[in-house]
């Protein structure tokens, strides 16, 4: 039976954590797996106790990578898998459970600083590469050699000799625990590096996206996409290439299909009166910081506000809220735009950077990319934080219609505080109920409310005693 705040057990024993045996040659693990790097790692830490974090789709790899670092650095290592949330993130929760001193997180990261401080190297993965096929392909979506240009992918050592103007990302790893960097930090953006030149902008290029697999033409099912389409400048082309077969893709299509998405859930947050906000994340850093900001804008807006930590959010699970209009989820970037479960959820789940958009009436500020994934860029301190205006501010009272429903939205009941019947009692004839939690509400609404206690209305009568026995075979049954 499905349990209300829990996945059911038959989910566990039903899910493929991997296939049996492995899944690399063993002739290709130092190479795939960069062990030669990992034991470096390791040796220059002097740790004793390691922690290796898997994906679901890698573990059939895990044992004899983990061997294979156990006899040549001599540590324990401890293999980390079936994370509670999702395993882009790095599970510093389960590290420490462990008693390990450093972190080695295999397959695709999130690059989210973790809550703890924990010494952490990420291993990508080698993947071979069709580099002249890539190269050709860019050369035919990319015919004026001045053009600029950032390459996802290093091909520049191919492409530069023509094109003048080219600039190569990098994922923002970490900086090792201690080091001191006395150049100046570039600009970092969907969880990447961009070495600009002074006075130019990313708002400036085109890309020219290189991943994803041939095999599957859904670009949904790449997180990292989507996070890069969200975010880039919308009158900017973007292009993305199969590393296999150098196929090309003009993802502006899909990227104007993400944006009407997001905007479609905007309207649904700014409808909604109650929110449900899920804990998506414990290991991420200031996820307790961007908690206390969701509550303080669905507060400012004149919604109503749960929080529910439920692990990995199912639509059984969810369904338990029938109150709730909208669930908000506060996780890595990847972990929002994750592909859905089987199943659609019967209420839209949310970012914060869509529900900062319904509730902040001073949002978006000028000049910002269209969609920020991670919620640490909205929090004070970045860039791109934009604090709500003050009570008395007349952003606040500018009427707004719904686009879903066509009606006109009521405005949020806010009192400024300079106003002297705030902190003034008002004398009542008799009590009255002034406001009702949501939930009451909505079940009040309902035409079944529960069973009826009848208090006062039925007949008081004496104790007597009750049946004896098991539910399967009470005594005053009998034997059948």
């Amino acid at each position: 039976m499905e349990s209300t705040f829990s996945s059911p057990a038959e989910a566990a024993l039903q899910r493929e954590a991997g296939a049996a045996g492995l899944l690399t040659p063993l002739a290709d693990l130092d190479r795939v797996y960069e062990l030669q790097r990992v034991v470096g790692f390791v040796r220059d830490l002097a740790c004793q106790r390691v922690a290796l974090q898997f994906p679901d789709q890698l573990l059939g790899d895990a044992g004899v990578v983990a061997a294979r670092l156990e006899e040549t650095t001599g540590s324990k290592m401890f293999i980390l898998g079936d994370t509670a949330y999702g395993s882009c993130c790095v599970d510093v929760l389960g590290a420490e459970q462990a008693g390990a001193q450093a972190l080695v997180h295999f397959g695709p990261a999130c690059l989210s600083p973790p809550a703890l401080p924990l010494p952490v190297a990420f291993v990508f993965g080698q993947r071979s590469v069709a580099l002249e096929l890539c190269a050709k392909a860019f050369e035919a979506q990319n015919p004026d050699p001045t053009a600029p240009v950032v390459l996802l992918k290093a091909l520049a050592t191919l492409l530069r000799p023509r094109y003048v103007d080219l600039l190569v990302s990098s994922p923002a790893l970490p900086l090792p625990v201690g080091s001191l960097n006395s150049e100046p930090e570039p600009l970092q953006r969907f969880g990447r590096r961009f070495p600009l030149a002074p006075g130019r902008c990313l708002e400036e290029y085109d890309a020219f996206y290189v991943g994803g697999s041939g095999a599957s033409s859904d670009p949904d099912l790449d997180p990292d996409l989507s996070r890069l389409l969200l975010g880039w400048a919308p009158e900017r082309s973007f292009s993305s290439c199969c590393p296999d077969t150098g196929g090309t893709r003009d993802e502006g299509a899909w990227a104007g299909r993400l944006r009407a998405r997001r905007r479609y859930l905007v309207e649904r947050a700014r409808d909604a009166r109650v929110v449900g906000l899920l804990v998506g994340t414990l290991g991420v850093a200031r996820h307790r910081e961007a908690l206390a900001h969701l509550r303080n804008l669905t507060q400012a807006a004149g919604k109503h506000s749960y929080v529910l930590a439920l692990g990995r959010p199912t639509p059984p699970k969810l369904a338990n809220f029938p109150e709730v209009d909208v669930f908000v989820l506060l996780a890595c970037p990847l972990g929002v735009l994750a592909p859905q479960p089987s199943g659609s959820f019967f209420r839209p789940v949310l970012s914060l950077c869509e529900l900062e958009a319904a509730c902040n009436p001073a949002w978006p500020p000028p000049g910002l990319a269209p969609h920020l994934t991670h919620y640490a860029d909205l929090l004070p301190g970045s860039p791109f934080h934009v604090p709500l205006p003050p009570p008395e501010s007349e952003l606040w009272d500018i009427p707004d219609v719904s686009l879903i429903t066509g009606e006109l939205r009521p405005l949020p009941a806010r009192k400024p505080s300079n106003d002297p019947g705030c902190s003034a009692l008002t004398p009542r004839s008799q009590l009255e109920l002034v406001e009702s939690s949501p939930a009451a509400s909505f079940l009040s609404s309902r035409s079944w409310q529960g069973l009826q206690p009848h208090l006062g209305q039925t007949p008081v009568t004496g104790v007597v005693s009750g049946r004896r026995g098991i539910a399967i075979a009470y005594e005053d049954e009998g034997s059948s």
